[in-house]
Formats: C-alpha cells, structure tokens, sequence
C-alpha cells in the first residue's frame, strides 16, 4: 500500500491528473514487477481499479475513468465518489447510513450496493454540519462575541496568533476559509471537558443528526462516521446520536483498510 497526493477532477488540471495518475501506475508496475520476480510462473497483474474520490460527478468520471484504464492497461476500472467508497468501508454489504464528518460533512443512505438516497452537503456556509470548517466557524464567532469564557478565549487568540482583523481577513479575503477554520479544532480537541466547549461539540453534532441522518426516516438503521472529526470526538458524537434517538455503528479515522476489505470479499 502507498499513498499519493489527491486527486479532484473538478478542482485539478487535466496536467496534475496525468502526473500524478502516471507516477501511481509506475510505483504499481514496480511493485508487481518485483512481486513477479520473486513469486515462481510470476506474479500478480492488475485486474481492477477502484478510484473513490471528492468531485467525481457524472461529467467529469468518464474521463478520469479513460486515464485510469490507460495508465493501470486494464478495462475494469470504477471512478465513484468518497461517499460511496466511506459507504463501503462501513457498511460493507448491508444497509444503514454512511457520514463524513472532516473538513468537511456528508451523509448517505446506502443499500448495501450504492447510495440511494443524498441529503445534500451544501459546504460550510448553508450546510455541512458538525464539520471541522462549521466546529472552527462557531469556535471563533464564540470568541469574538464574547460567549467563551475569558481565560479560555485569550489562551486561543494567544493560541493561534489571532486578532478579530486577522480573523477576518482569514475567513472574507483569502482562499479556503474552511481549512482555515478546520485548522482550529485542535483548540476544542484540547479543552473539551470546559462546558462551553462541550455543549458546542454535542450541540453540532446534535445538529448533523437532526439536519441529514434524521431526514432519511431510517433511525432503524446504523449510522456509521468516517473521518477525523468524528473519531476524535466520538464520545461527543454518540452523546448527540443517543439525545436524537440515532445509533452510531462504526467509526473510522481512514476508511483505506476497509475498503480494500469490501474489493477482497
């Protein structure tokens, strides 16, 4: 297993695509060409490609599929999104609910195959609850309105190098705000036993719930979370699920071993 830097057929250049696709076709054919040598009648070839990632939307996968094949010499490639391939990771062949809870937040209902039905993300400024981007966005605004208590509200300004300008800048002027924001959430990470701090935490995740899992109609079923946020604060999560009346299953922090698991079965 290896890993390279993303791909987003939507955001990237057709040029960052076939580099980084060719440099992952090259260390692929190396490692099977050096488990050729040393297995007897040779080794293993590739026989399918499973590519799950953000941005691949219906207009963009045909093509992002053509390299693939072209690059790994193997018809049988899938471009899907990352929530099908969290989806799979989780739930594997049964029913339930998928959700990332990162940067940013998303939620499914899955049917053991495919995704069936999408409350939509809509980023961090209509939607994506319970998100690092939404966690840092109410941190803040918590903080320059006064609502924090003091002491902790200085120790993160101090924290971070912030001033109310800087903040500003940071979330109006320049380029992606929800990393930005997201980058601040070691801070409730580190002080979630202060009250303030925890009534956000369940407060936001109490917010997922009620605004995508509940609207599928199904808390029949499990709700399973890849992602950092909410495998760091999953405690926190599975307080808010319990107060909705969801039932968390899995959690992840990476869904790679999982879904390599679900290609296997």
């Amino acid at each position: 297993m290896f890993t390279t830097v993303g791909i987003n057929p939507v955001r990237d250049s057709d040029e960052h695509i076939a580099a980084v696709v060719g440099e992952a076709a090259q260390t692929v054919a190396h490692q099977l060409a050096t488990a050729a040598a040393a297995a007897p009648g040779g080794g293993p070839l590739v026989g399918e490609v499973h590519f799950y990632g953000a941005g691949c939307l219906p207009q963009f996968t045909a093509a992002l599929r053509q390299r693939l094949q072209a690059a790994f010499a193997t018809p049988a490639v899938e471009v899907a999104s990352d929530l099908l391939g969290a989806a799979r990771a989780l739930l594997g062949r049964s029913e339930g609910i998928a959700c990332i809870l990162g940067t940013g937040s998303n939620s499914c209902l899955y049917d053991g195959c495919d995704i069936v039905d999408n409350v939509p993300a809509l980023g961090w400024i209509l939607g994506d609850e319970g998100s690092g981007a939404v966690l840092g966005r109410l941190l803040v605004g918590d903080v320059l309105k006064r609502r924090l208590e003091p002491q902790l509200a200085r120790e993160f300004m101090q924290r971070f190098a912030l001033t109310q300008e800087a903040v500003i800048d940071a979330v109006y002027r320049q380029p992606m705000p929800n990393r930005f924001l997201a980058s601040l959430v070691p801070f409730l990470a580190e002080h979630r036993e202060a009250p303030h701090v925890r009534r956000l935490l369940v407060g936001a995740f109490s917010a997922f719930f009620e605004r995508n899992v509940m609207a599928y109609g199904r808390t029949d079923l499990p709700a399973g979370f890849v992602g950092g946020v909410a495998y760091q604060f999953e405690d926190e999560l599975r307080e808010a699920a319990a107060a909705a009346g969801c039932r968390v299953g899995t959690v992840l922090r990476n869904p790679m071993e999982k879904m390599v698991a679900f290609h296997q079965l």
